[in-house]
């Protein structure tokens, strides 16, 4: 017997649309109206495929952090402290900067721009944000160029800290260039001796 009818949508490419939309809009400037129209599909087939909209955007930031904001992730397997910083400053122009996505960056956006209504979405990325803040730390101990007496979870820290600037600046309309600017300035600033 059948399994029902197919889907007649790709469920990739309607979470790819979501992911946008609430990069674009946050999760609270976007509506199930506004998802379903980008994503293609009525209210029963996002419900029945991707849950309730809370769901819906947790899946959204799986795909971001495994899609656009994978540099993160990655730069943990680079060589030294100087290289991960300098993925990740990189990483976020791009994400951020670039021309392909959205301004800004879809995790700082939703932490500034949630309600307490939204709490659960809020926190959720924020453990995140803490989890990456805490994989980074733990990068950085094992790190063979950093100078005695730099703490790795400060340092972690600051890199969150210079990354979300870059976001929030693109966000505002600062240019790739300039903020592409400000990345090579802290990390020359952190590494002086590496020029």
């Amino acid at each position: 017997m059948p399994g029902g009818r197919p889907r007649a949508f790709d469920p990739r490419t309607a979470l790819d649309r979501a992911l946008e939309l609430f990069w674009r809009q946050g999760y609270e400037g976007t509506s199930l109206s506004d998802l379903t129209a980008a994503m293609g599909i009525n209210r029963n087939s996002l419900y029945a495929t991707f849950g309730n909209k809370e769901e819906l955007f947790r899946k959204a930031l799986d795909r971001y952090f495994t899609g656009p904001g994978a540099f993160a992730a990655e730069a943990l397997e680079e060589p030294t402290a100087r290289a991960v910083v300098e993925r990740m400053l990189l990483g976020a122009v791009e994400l951020t900067g670039g021309t392909h996505a959205p301004p800004g960056c879809l995790s700082v956006n939703s932490v500034h721009a949630c309600g307490p209504d939204s709490r659960a979405v809020r926190e959720e990325v924020i453990a995140r944000r803490m989890a990456g803040e805490a994989a980074l730390r733990r990068r950085f101990e094992r790190a063979p160029d950093l100078t005695a007496g730099c703490d790795p979870g400060v340092l972690a820290r600051l890199v969150h800290t210079v990354t979300d600037g870059i976001a929030v600046q693109a966000a505002s309309g600062h240019t790739r260039e300039q903020v592409r600017q400000v990345a090579d300035l802290a990390l020359r600033t952190l590494f002086p001796s590496a020029d």
